[in-house]
């Protein structure tokens, strides 16, 4: 079921009228169960026994962890018997999160080898469950919270309705579980503003992945699928439209799950904050993917140790995260350089931050304006380059990228069916359309981030039927696939 369709609009209409139809918060629980069981099972209906038993095998580890032991007497004994205990948690939480490692390895790196040996013996291939990668990380994440103190939960169908929330099932954004559990105790009620603040996500949403980023996509189809024709131009061109396309098509996505979920008095966190107006690469990190960056952050980075350890170990843990972040994405070896190569980033920046201690001229040129134009510039030029990485993970093609970047022209045949017979724009006019996408992000940026402005509710929902039906007028015949959905 496509997040941007007259199906999903009437499963979502029937879904909230069913569920704010109940008054009591269980059986409010048991919709969200239902209805998510019924969305998943319109995309991957024959993964929904294998999600409904790790859930279970979470859900189970997750009381064995938050077991509590109180000895009445604090004598030898008594300690031993507690330092037993905490022995044995942490044999829990080992165990809990190696098979859900394991799970998530055996997806992304087993099945590609799996469907490599069969080749032609069998006529289905093994592909992964939608949205393995952030199931995976919800749940070690709840393990670990539960393991440092939060309670746990012992109600299955509250943890599975957290589990299989449909708004942010296949694609995030990551969500703690005692972050929605609580706001299941305290719901939204949908007033008129909140119900038009959904709206208007769900508008938004649309908008920039049915309008802006499919059709973006086509451009960037048609010259990343010929990389051999594509000249020096047209690759720096499909460079900088893949990163809008990427950024359009995922926030897109999470602005439909906000919306969608606060349609049940759920509130989903932010997943991005103008990331491309990130003035540093770690700053970049804090703006983009913010779920995923709050989750590296908590359950890998500080475990490792952080930045307590001095210069030389903060660089290895950094170098780290961003491996695992690579990983994360894809089986590839293009996703593996792509983590390296922000690895490599961070580090480079966390030791100029280093040195910029010492030498005060350097720190105070950072913070002048020709410094934050630099320092803004070189960041998003190291992001969007490494994007070549994430849309062509063969390392094969993202190479002959970077080989043509320069002094490559492109051939005539290429031109005439790109730019005339497909898109009916020149190179100049695509680039003058991107840029005027970037002046409407900076302006947006401007408005909401500097002046602290928005639009008043009744004028979002004012907005919201022009919206969708400019998605429906515009938006290309067969929309691309969400981009994020493949990971």
């Amino acid at each position: 079921m496509n997040f941007i369709s007259i199906s999903y609009a009437l499963f979502l209409a029937i879904a909230v009228a069913i569920y704010w139809s109940f008054g009591q918060q269980k059986l409010r629980l048991w919709t969200l169960l239902i209805v998510s069981i019924a969305f998943y099972a319109t995309l991957h209906l024959r993964y929904i026994p294998l999600l409904l038993v790790l859930i279970f095998i979470n859900f189970q580890i997750g009381l064995a962890i938050g077991e509590n032991i109180s000895p009445e007497q604090n004598n030898e004994r008594s300690r031993f018997v507690q330092a037993d205990w905490n022995s044995r948690r942490i044999k829990l939480l080992f165990l809990g999160v190696t098979i859900n490692v394991l799970l998530l390895l055996s997806f992304k790196y087993l099945s590609p080898l799996l469907n490599l040996i069969k080749g032609n013996h069998f006529s289905t291939a093994i592909v992964a469950p939608l949205g393995i990668s952030f199931f995976v990380f919800e749940c070690i994440a709840y393990l670990v919270d539960v393991y440092r103190g939060a309670p746990a939960t012992h109600q299955f169908v509250k943890f599975a309705a957290y589990k299989l929330f449909f708004p942010k099932l296949i694609s995030g954004p990551i969500t703690r579980f005692h972050n929605l559990v609580n706001q299941f105790h305290n719901l939204h009620l949908l007033t008129a503003e909140n119900f038009s603040e959904a709206l208007w996500l769900i508008a938004i949403g649309a908008v920039k992945k049915g309008i802006l980023a499919d059709h973006i996509g086509t451009y960037v189809d048609l010259c990343f699928g010929n990389l051999q024709r594509a000249g020096s131009s047209d690759l720096w061109l499909a460079t900088f439209a893949y990163g809008f396309q990427l950024y359009l098509d995922f926030s897109g996505y999470v602005d439909i799950a906000r919306g969608s979920a606060l349609l049940f008095g759920l509130v989903l966190p932010e997943n991005f904050d103008f990331p491309y107006f990130s003035k540093s690469i770690a700053e970049f990190w804090r703006r983009w993917h913010m779920t995923l960056g709050d989750w590296l952050r908590n359950y890998l980075y500080f475990p490792l140790g952080g930045s307590r350890r001095g210069l030389t170990r903060t660089c290895l843990n950094l170098m780290i995260v961003m491996l695992i972040a690579g990983i994360w994405h894809g089986s590839t070896l293009g996703f593996v350089v792509w983590g390296a190569y922000h690895g490599l980033a961070l580090v480079v920046h966390r030791v100029t931050e280093a040195i910029g201690e010492n030498f005060k001229g350097l720190e105070n040129f950072w913070h002048r304006p020709l410094g934050v134009f630099t320092a803004w510039l070189l960041t998003q030029l190291m992001v969007f380059t490494s994007w070549i990485w994430f849309r062509l993970p063969n390392l094969r093609d993202s190479s002959l990228v970077f080989v043509h970047l320069w002094g490559h022209t492109a051939d005539d045949q290429f031109v005439q069916k790109v730019y005339v017979e497909a898109l009916h724009l020149s190179r100049y006019q695509l680039t003058v359309v991107l840029v005027a996408l970037a002046t409407c992000m900076a302006i947006v940026y401007f408005f909401k981030r500097q002046l602290k402005l928005q639009f008043s509710w009744p004028v979002k929902l004012f907005f919201v039927i022009p919206c969708l039906y400019a998605v429906w007028l515009l938006a290309p015949e067969g929309n691309l696939p969400y981009i994020y959905f493949d990971f």
